[in-house]
């Protein structure tokens, strides 16, 4: 069955509205009202769904809610607040799961922002990161995830990064673990002193909060040929431990430096320190 297209009833509701009521709001008033008037569309009896709209979606079991969902985004009809509202409400994340091995992008990332960091999709969402056809969006939208339950995706984390999968994104999953684990550490440390993206691994060195790491942040920074940008990640992070450098260094040469000094200048901020 063909999805309804509640946006599009409401968008006509609301476009009648208006035209009754031309002249009588203000542009500012407007936005503030339509929120509302679509909260009590929600509420309103609709005769092609012979209910309102909370009670259509209300009705439904979890698997035609799902398949809702899914056909809406199949089809590219607007998916209503209402049914998002719905699933939200209810535990679906074992229904919704199916979805995230689907190949459209805009499905995956709606399913992801749905479920959250529930750890049943951790397993999908390890999936998503390790497959070279996932999208980069829908790999951030799923890292985000795992980030916010580093302790939790910890153990497949280390199991893909020594399996040499997706090993930027299990680097950045490990730095955001609170425990306390020696692997770890020595993981994020080794990655920074490898050859590779040294401010962004400075970062990660950063987020974890180990401070045996300064030393080691210290003497990079030390490095005279290291440019502006990785110059600040390194500062970043050694503040982050608890360290300080004070050294001045001039970085007036540096192509990302004057890039940077440029557009700061042209949005009025006025000129960057040097160092």
């Amino acid at each position: 069955m063909k999805p309804i297209d509640l946006d599009g009833l409401f968008d006509e509701k609301l476009a009648q509205y208006m035209e009754e009521n031309k002249g009588k709001y203000t542009e500012r008033q407007w936005e503030n009202l339509i929120p509302a008037l679509y909260r009590k569309f929600g509420d309103t009896y609709v005769a092609k769904i012979k209910a309102t709209p909370r009670e259509y979606y209300a009705a439904m079991s979890d698997e035609e809610l799902t398949q809702t969902f899914a056909a809406h985004l199949a089809e590219r009809i607007p998916v209503p607040d209402f049914l998002c509202s719905e699933l939200e409400g209810r535990d679906c994340t074992e229904a919704l799961i199916p979805l995230l091995s689907e190949e459209d992008a805009e499905t995956v990332s709606y399913v992801i922002n749905l479920i959250g960091a529930d750890e049943r999709a951790f397993p999908a969402y390890f999936s998503v990161l390790t497959s070279d056809s996932s999208d980069g969006d829908v790999r951030e939208a799923a890292a985000e995830k795992l980030k916010e339950k580093a302790d939790a995706a910890k153990e497949e984390a280390l199991r893909f990064y020594r399996e040499g999968r997706a090993e930027e994104y299990m680097l950045e999953i490990l730095s955001r673990v609170k425990g306390r684990d020696e692997e770890v550490f020595r993981i994020l440390l080794d990655a920074f002193l490898a050859e590779g993206e040294k401010a962004v691994r400075a970062g990660y060195l950063a987020s974890y909060g180990d401070e045996r790491a300064l030393p080691y942040l210290l003497r990079r920074i030390e490095d005279r040929s290291i440019g502006f940008v990785e110059f600040q990640e390194l500062k970043y992070a050694i503040e982050a431990l608890g360290g300080e450098y004070d050294e001045p260094r001039d970085f007036s040469g540096d192509k990302d430096y004057l890039k940077i000094e440029d557009v700061s200048s042209r949005q009025g901020f006025g000129k960057l320190p040097r160092r």
